[in-house]
């Protein structure tokens, strides 16, 4: 008995939600999604005898379901499918020229924070000569690695308000064991403010009760920067 007729088929939406595709991934990660699968959330949807991710296996079992294979193909190659327009066609091309980059990309050299100077230079690109003040978070693992790079708030250019219940959910998203907090003063004047300090010493006292080091706050300044850390003030 065929159980696959329009009559019968199940659309995704009426799938348990674990197993449509874009729920797996947000539940479970990308690492447990197929090939099909991965392939089914660029597009969004099949056709009206297919779902996306039986279109998807389809399509990868006439390509020996492999995805080098499959990234040879153009988009008509692809539009041949039913359910397959060109708006889907060049998502499936892009993703595919996307892989093919990073697989020729040489992987940059992952250092841990050593000093005030090692934040400084990750942290100063970002900075350097804005004439607003921003105010970023580098969040870190246990090995000091920076995990990710955090806007909190932007400002003019004299301050920025600075809400530190958005860098602690930032932390905790991110399951952060350490952070930095970095900002500018578009000044050129890196020396920090009353306020600076006062925020300082607020978050510290809050990453200390969620168990967070606290390691620096930088304030970069033109071509200089300062360190709380450096002068004995953290």
């Amino acid at each position: 008995m065929n159980y696959s007729t329009p009559e019968n088929r199940l659309s995704i939406k009426a799938w348990a939600e674990d197993d449509r595709p874009r729920e797996k991934l947000l539940l479970k990660g990308r690492h447990v999604l197929s090939d099909a699968e991965l392939l089914a959330i660029l597009i969004g949807s099949g056709n009206r005898n297919e779902s996306a991710v039986d279109l998807c296996k389809r399509i990868l079992g006439e390509h020996e379901n492999n995805l080098d294979i499959l990234a040879r193909c153009s988009v008509s190659d692809l539009r041949r499918y039913r359910g397959m327009g060109e708006a889907k066609a060049i998502s499936i091309i892009a993703a595919m020229e996307l892989g093919r980059r990073r697989s020729v990309t040489p992987a940059q050299e992952v250092q841990p924070i050593s000093s005030s100077e090692t934040a400084y230079k990750i942290i100063a690109p970002l900075l350097t000569d804005l004439h607003h003040e921003e105010f970023w978070v580098l969040l870190l693992n246990r090995a000091n690695i920076v995990m990710r790079k955090e806007l909190i708030s932007k400002g003019g250019m004299n301050a920025t308000v600075v809400d530190p219940k958005l860098i602690f959910r930032a932390a905790l998203d991110y399951g952060a064991s350490g952070m930095i907090l970095c900002h500018n003063h578009p000044s050129g004047a890196a020396k920090p403010s009353e306020q600076d300090k006062k925020l300082t010493r607020r978050l510290s006292e809050g990453a200390s009760i969620l168990d967070i080091s606290l390691l620096d706050h930088i304030i970069v300044g033109g071509k200089t920067y300062f360190s709380f850390a450096d002068e004995g003030l953290m």
